[in-house]
């Protein structure tokens, strides 16, 4: 979560305008780094521990991350033309939506900062994908700060994971499941 939560603040600041777009450069090498190559090893890491939910999410939302930073940079090279496919890249994030909307109904036997996690990450995905297609400033504006909630749980939820195996007993609460 450390890696996911990182990441996705970093971006949604720049998302919701708190931070200039031209700092997307410094977001890019940690989406591939971070973001992305780290996670898919805990993500592997998770499948080793049968931890299925755990393996598939990380591994994902690595793969997300690499995907994101691939496409930018492939747009400054200009491989590709991203404002031109708005439409597409808006669609994608919207099915990636649809994957964290169906991994979110699993987070019901994860902690609650787990579903949190997930249920402001599946709308975030569904408003800046409306964004991107609408090309909409309102939107993506929204969607910024609706990720940085999404990435400050997801490092509460990492920081009280770590605090809590350290002293070995519940220091920062993560909420009991709901099912």
């Amino acid at each position: 979560m450390a890696a996911f939560g990182l990441t996705t603040v970093l971006l949604s600041l720049i998302n919701a305008g708190v931070l200039p777009g031209s700092g997307l450069l410094i977001v890019l090498p940690m989406a591939l780094i971070f973001g992305g190559f780290i996670q898919i090893i805990v993500g592997i890491l998770e499948f080793q521990r049968t931890n299925t939910f755990g393996g598939t999410s990380s591994c994902c939302y690595g793969a997300f991350w690499i995907w994101f930073a691939s496409l930018q940079f492939l747009s400054s090279a200009k491989v590709i033309d991203l404002p031109a496919s708005h439409a597409t890249y808006g669609a994608a994030l919207i099915l990636w939506g649809v994957l964290t909307l169906y991994l979110w109904i699993c987070t019901f036997r994860q902690t609650r900062v787990t579903f949190v996690v997930f249920l402001t990450l599946w709308i975030d995905y569904f408003i800046l994908g409306l964004g991107t297609i609408l090309e909409s400033p309102q939107l993506l504006e929204a969607g910024g700060w609706l990720g940085i909630i999404c990435g400050a749980t997801a490092l509460y939820g990492s920081f009280g994971t770590v605090v809590n195996a350290t002293f070995r007993r519940c220091v920062l609460p993560l909420g009991a499941p709901l099912a």
